[in-house]
């Protein structure tokens, strides 16, 4: 796989593991009186507190080492060649390359739509040949 493509997996690796942090802390964090107007929200004791207060330290490293993982290959990226610059006159380039085969192309086009007019020019010959012939008596 290219780096471009690790680079894209990685992101999708962040995301997903962002989205899980974000909704098991959500999901697990214990419940706040808003106002005091409120009564005190009931509090839901359960077995896992100890598993419960290591998750989002284990989540959290995981996240801290996909990011890592990120930053390594986008250190491992090629430097660019000359600066802006250059890219800049490669680009040029490309795009001189690109209109002298499109017009090329253009070209190959109107000599095939010229052929295909005569061709068209002679079946259509060849069919009012065929029904001008006179049938046999």
């Amino acid at each position: 796989m290219d780096i471009i493509s690790q680079l894209q997996e990685q992101v999708n690796s962040i995301a997903a593991l962002t989205f899980n942090t974000f909704g098991t802390l959500q999901r697990d964090a214990p419940p706040v009186r808003l106002s005091p107007n409120y009564p005190e929200p009931p509090s839901n004791p359960t077995e896992d507190s100890a598993n419960l207060a290591d998750q989002p330290k284990l989540m959290s490293a995981a996240l801290v080492k996909a990011a890592k993982q990120f930053d390594a290959l986008v250190a491992a990226l090629p430097p660019s060649e000359g600066g802006e610059e250059a890219q800049l006159r490669r680009i040029a380039e490309l795009q001189a390359e690109n209109d002298a085969v499109g017009q090329e192309l253009q070209k190959q086009l109107e000599a095939a739509e010229k052929e295909l007019k005569q061709v068209q020019e002679l079946f259509s010959q060849a069919a009012d040949n065929c029904l001008n012939l006179k049938k046999p008596d």
